[in-house]
């Protein structure tokens, strides 16, 4: 279905200045293409923290994903701009409504959490700014998009989609979803990079967190062929990722750090392809 290349990127979450350093490092060594970080005050701000993750390694950033309701769309929009200017066009942007957790956050730092509509025009009046700063150097976007709404959004204004579907989710859902982006992009289609991330890979027993991130016991994940799993050797993660390839058009396979070296092999064995 899809010809575009594989290529891979690391979710990581900031726990010290030299933690932050060495993912990384160790990431542009293996061959991943991108150090990426989610949103939220539990964490690091994100912007800072993929200044320093491009400044000491030969890497792409992006934000996995910002969420539109923690600042106004214009702070949102300088800070993206500013980390592309930085980073000589390295970074890439990830923007979203916000999941659940991030309505108290919001709260928080004093902003309105505000209406899903409302939530959706924050993130298109953010992406109208930044091509305003932006001028003739453009920041790729990158939308997660998987209800009619998103989906529209994301077949006008991304180059990057992640198909937002959860851990449970059918393989033939996934392919239904994957589908219908592609009729909406209509011409644009082939410019779309699909995107989608990895709770776990490799062989090594799943981690009690996996039952927090995806609402199911890793005994039942592991027996559901989650797309959220890739598993095995690296030669049998390898041609499923190809078979993912063919039947949804996912090219863009992002991992949670703890499987850092664990999904290594399998980008060796994909590499150009």
């Amino acid at each position: 279905m899809s010809d575009r290349r594989f290529r891979f990127g690391v979710v990581g979450s900031p726990r010290s200045g030299a933690d932050w350093m060495t993912t990384a490092r160790r990431a542009a060594e293996l061959g991943y293409e991108t150090v990426l970080m989610p949103d939220g005050l539990q964490l690091p701000s994100p912007f800072p923290s993929l200044a320093m993750a491009a400044a000491v390694a030969d890497i792409r950033v992006g934000t996995f994903v910002a969420a539109a309701p923690l600042r106004t769309p214009r702070q949102t929009a300088w800070e993206a701009h500013t980390l592309t200017v930085l980073t000589d066009g390295r970074f890439e942007f990830g923007i979203g409504t916000g999941r659940p957790v991030a309505e108290q956050q919001t709260a928080e730092v004093g902003l309105p959490w505000g209406t899903a509509r409302e939530r959706r025009e924050q993130v298109i009046e953010t992406l109208d700014l930044l091509r305003e700063l932006d001028g003739e150097r453009r920041t790729p976007i990158m939308l997660a998009a998987g209800g009619p709404k998103a989906l529209a959004l994301a077949a006008e204004r991304a180059d990057i989609v992640s198909l937002a579907k959860d851990a449970t989710t059918p393989r033939s859902e996934v392919i239904a979803v994957a589908n219908e982006l592609r009729t909406l992009a209509g011409s644009r289609a082939d410019d779309i990079e699909l995107a989608t991330n990895l709770l776990a890979a490799g062989t090594r027993p799943l981690p009690p967190w996996t039952k927090r991130a995806s609402g199911v016991d890793p005994d039942a994940l592991e027996a559901m062929d989650s797309l959220m799993l890739l598993r095995g050797t690296p030669h049998q993660m390898a041609d499923e990722l190809l078979r993912r390839r063919e039947s949804i058009g996912t090219t863009y396979i992002t991992v949670n750090d703890t499987y850092l070296e664990d999904l290594a092999p399998v980008i060796e064995l994909l590499a150009g392809n």
